[in-house]
């Protein structure tokens, strides 16, 4: 090894010892008589001496030669420091240096290596090599890699065993793009990428493994966001023999683990909500219920009052946000602003405030008596110094507008605090829900889930089949989907019977499928699963919007990696050895 220790490991202890430090220059500073120089590795910050009269004059110029990103070797004695840095775990000591050698120099980086950066995201992503060495990136990998272990260690003390499944595997036309691949060997056709192991899993399960997980990278090619990358990391799981009770407690616990092990929490029990309450009170299948703010609906007590808007209204429904009347009327006009928005979809917003002597003033008062105002006060059980806010409209549009809104108060009142976790179980989803403009049902998770056993015979009749509920689940921690699954038909001919519903012809269902379905016949033991999205999970522990802080060498918005320039074309020996031929049409 070039050194003895790192720059984060000396302390007093080490006080008069030789030792020999490698990383790279922090920063310098020059006082005339004494020169400082700050050096860095993974692992802390450790200030070098060279002072005049005391380190040779040759060594002294060597230091004052050295720019930011210098790679260097010292070698010299422990001493105390005369000006402690309480701030600095090593800042009680200091090195004299006695020996420096230059190992590599660095031109001036394009921001300053610094926990406070002057790099904006573009630039810092095209040179993600220099953004790994700051702390707060580094400190985002080490949790990562933390989550990882701590997943491992707790599954394997379940028995389950880690198998690595194929990434070059077959499209299917559920779910989102694939990724192809072209196979020069087998001219004109291609591999997909996986979008999770699914099928191969539920092999695994047919092949005896009873207890499976891959902590597995996957591929989609979908419209990218903050917490979207077009490869992406799950925690892959797969159990045999189970219900979905023993589905839930095994991956709770998992999930107390990590809470433990990671944050020194313990989350508690993971209460369950139906998705039908999820959508009735939080407008959405993953609520963040850090706070309440529960939907309330309004159309018996609002309706026949002469107010169009909400005689016309599918439905009317509102959130009490508590202790907010004082919102001044810029701020409703805010507010009114962000529900019109065309990403929230709502066309107006109506308020109500519940003044200090208990009345109620609202922006609709001409349509409704204080006696009926009253009614709303009691309906959203509502105090002095609360302020009601009302949307109207379909139902769907207007729970989804609600939920935005109702984020948005939780935002503004301090109450999405990223230090504190919410986690619950959803569960109950609706095994189909139809697309008019595709003019068919799609899987609410995907065509391996089963119905709940109780709701099998829904399925024989077309008036009741959207009320077919799903074996499924999904775990959500602070109104964040983390996770996943549910148990999986496990019998050839309601496999079979769920490719119909979906629009599969035998043929096609035989095409995709066909290798699932006759696995099926060889003795499929029940089962089931869940995937937790690791990303995902991580930047719930680190604190982050975005998934991008936690994953090395991520993609941009437009799925690039500007570092390395990719994806880029290829040339034509290549395209003409895949026997491809391109014709891209070129935008204006």
């Amino acid at each position: 090894m070039l050194r003895t220790h790192t720059c984060g490991e000396l302390r007093p202890d080490h006080i008069g010892q030789t030792v020999t430090l490698c990383g790279w220059v922090q920063r310098t500073r020059d006082a005339g008589g004494i020169f400082w120089i700050v050096l860095r590795d993974r692992y802390g910050l450790t200030q070098l001496a060279l002072e005049e009269g005391v380190e040779t004059e040759e060594i002294r110029a060597k230091g004052r030669e050295l720019g930011r990103e210098f790679v260097i070797c010292v070698t010299g004695k422990v001493a105390e420091r005369y000006s402690k840095n309480d701030k600095m775990p090593t800042g009680a000591i200091e090195i004299r240096v006695e020996q420096l050698e230059v190992l590599n120099p660095a031109k001036l980086p394009p921001f300053l290596i610094e926990d406070e950066t002057d790099g904006g995201d573009d630039l810092r992503m095209k040179y993600r090599y220099l953004d790994l060495r700051r702390n707060p990136v580094r400190q985002n990998l080490m949790l990562r890699h933390r989550v990882a272990q701590a997943t491992r260690r707790y599954l394997d003390g379940q028995e389950f065993i880690e198998v690595e499944t194929p990434v070059l595997i077959k499209s299917t036309p559920e779910g989102a793009r694939d990724f192809v691949v072209p196979s020069r060997m087998n001219p004109g056709e291609f591999y997909a990428l996986p979008q999770s192991p699914q099928t191969f899993k539920q092999l695994l399960m047919v092949s005896g493994f009873d207890r499976y997980f891959q902590i597995v990278k996957c591929f989609r090619d979908e419209d990218l966001r903050a917490d979207r990358q077009p490869e992406f990391t799950q925690i892959d799981c797969e159990m045999s023999f189970v219900e979905q009770e023993d589905i839930l407690n095994t991956f709770e616990g998992l999930v107390q683990y990590l809470f433990q092990e990671v944050k020194g929490l313990d989350i508690g029990t993971l209460p369950r909500m139906t998705y039908a309450d999820a959508m009735r009170y939080y407008g959405n299948d993953k609520p963040d219920t850090r706070f309440e703010m529960k939907f309330v609906e309004l159309n018996d007590l609002v309706k026949g009052q002469g107010f169009p808007v909400f005689d016309n209204a599918g439905l009317v429904v509102g959130i009490n946000a508590i202790n907010s009347a004082v919102y001044t009327r810029k701020q409703l006009d805010e507010l009114t602003d962000f529900v019109k928005r065309p990403q929230v979809g709502a066309t107006g917003l109506v308020y109500a405030r519940v003044e200090p002597d208990g009345l109620v003033k609202s922006s609709v008062d001409k349509f409704y008596s204080q006696e009926e105002l009253q009614k709303w006060k009691a309906a959203f059980n509502a105090n002095p110094g609360d302020l009601l806010l009302i949307l109207a409209g379909e139902p769907t549009k207007t729970r989804k507008a609600l939920s935005e809104l109702r984020l948005e108060m939780g935002q503004r009142m301090g109450l999405r605090d990223k230090d504190t976790f919410s986690a619950l179980w959803v569960v109950d989803f609706p095994l189909l829900e139809y697309l008019e403009e595709e003019g068919r049902y799609f899987a609410m998770h995907h065509p391996f889930t089963s119905p709940k056993p109780e709701d099998i015979a829904l399925l024989d009749n077309p008036e009741t089949i959207g009320e077919v509920r799903a074996n499924a689940y999904d775990m959500v921690i602070n109104g964040v989907e983390v996770g996943g699954g549910s148990i999986r038909i496990h019998d050839r001919a309601v496999q079979a019977r769920m490719f119909s519903l979906l629009g599969f012809s035998d043929e096609e269902a035989k095409a995709q499928f066909g290798f699932l379905l006759d696995a099926f016949e060889y003795g499929a033991p029940p089962h089931g699963g869940i995937a937790f999205g690791f990303d995902r999970l991580c930047s719930l522990f680190g604190g982050a919007d975005s998934i991008r802080d936690f994953i090395a060498f991520p993609k941009n918005n437009s799925g690039r990696d500007v570092m390395i320039d990719s994806p880029s074309q290829i040339s034509g020996a290549q395209l003409k050895e895949l026997r491809i031929k391109t014709d891209v049409a070129i935008k204006n």
